[in-house]
């Protein structure tokens, strides 16, 4: 691949980030990550209290890629059918026909993903690992490329349901969408003062494309990661697994995520090579949904990055 196209892509993407501020003000470490998983073909985890612009920041990143995107509202009462499509009956033809559902989609958004029981969360598990849904024995390849982005309200608020583990794995990266501070809440009073309606974002544009995220994969494959650094990656997760405060370590799935990760920020960066500092930026995002706290470790105020903290202070960094 030629120099002149890596930078062209890196130029769209950075003009996407500059697009979203116009609608969502802040959260610029959350859109980053939103293209990281994009270069990885990577799904994310958006995590936070109602109100935080958690689906109008993805409605305003789907305005600004040329990509098919559809949204799913998550409720208690959604079947794993209304997710992945269903077989249906056609009195003219005496046939069944499937229907496609919307995971059929470039770009899908599944609005407040744990508000819907388990067996619907599980409707997603083939999609998002395998790119394919399966009906009737007969399997349906998603469009390429497919990224699931799923937002969820914290565990604690009542009408939720945990996500499985083996849901939380599939996830690239889990972002925490937070509050905003002083400043950035008043220009968001500032903006609806002055007529802006999250509802309408006709003034947001297409500003990268699916071919621009090809040649960005492409220039991120390239990227170089040593020897060193990837030892680093794997003392990093098995210092997970050894950790007395967790009962769930993360697996070699882990390890991979998060040099995919270290990767597409590297290039991002403006570098053809992987840094320890670079996995220690998304050592957090890729793995504090990957380890389970032990329920003492619970009861004493610990979180996952509280431990993540600790680990990637203790673990020696190559130099």
């Amino acid at each position: 691949m030629t120099i002149p196209e890596s930078d062209a892509a890196r130029d769209a993407l950075a003009a996407l980030r500059a697009e979203v501020a116009k609608a969502v003000v802040g959260q610029d470490p959350i859109v980053t990550g939103l293209v990281i998983a994009l270069l990885c073909r990577g799904h994310v985890l958006l995590e936070g209290v109602p109100g935080v612009a958690k689906t109008l920041l993805v409605r305003t990143l789907s305005a600004t890629l040329a990509l098919d995107f559809k949204r799913v509202q998550f409720t208690p009462d959604l079947m794993p059918g209304d997710v992945t499509g269903s077989l249906v009956y056609d009195a003219r033809t005496a046939e069944f026909e499937f229907r496609e559902g919307p995971v059929f989609t470039n770009l899908l958004l599944a609005d407040e993903v744990n508000r819907t029981p388990p067996k619907t969360q599980a409707a997603l598990l083939e999609a998002m690992e395998e790119r394919q849904v399966s009906v009737e024995g007969q399997a349906r390849a998603l469009p390429d490329p497919f990224i699931v982005v799923a937002t969820q309200n914290p565990v604690e608020y009542e009408g939720t349901y945990q996500l499985p583990e083996a849901q939380l794995d599939r996830f690239q990266l889990k972002l925490t969408v937070p509050l905003p501070p002083r400043e950035q809440e008043i220009a968001v009073l500032e903006r609806h003062a002055l007529g802006f309606d999250p509802r309408d974002l006709s003034e947001i544009k297409p500003v990268a494309s699916a071919a621009d995220l090809e040649a960005g994969r492409r220039a991120v494959a390239q990227v170089h990661v040593g020897a060193e650094v990837l030892g680093y990656i794997v003392d990093v997760a098995r210092a997970t697994r050894q950790s007395p405060s967790l009962q769930l370590g993360v697996s070699p799935r882990g390890a991979t995520a998060l040099l995919a990760a270290a990767r597409a920020w590297a290039w991002l960066s403006g570098r053809s090579y992987v840094t320890p500092d670079d996995v220690k930026a998304l050592a957090r995002p890729a793995l504090r949904h990957r380890v389970g706290l032990r329920p003492e470790a619970e009861l004493e105020g610990a979180t996952p990055d509280g431990i993540l903290e600790g680990i990637l202070a203790a673990v020696p960094v190559p130099r």
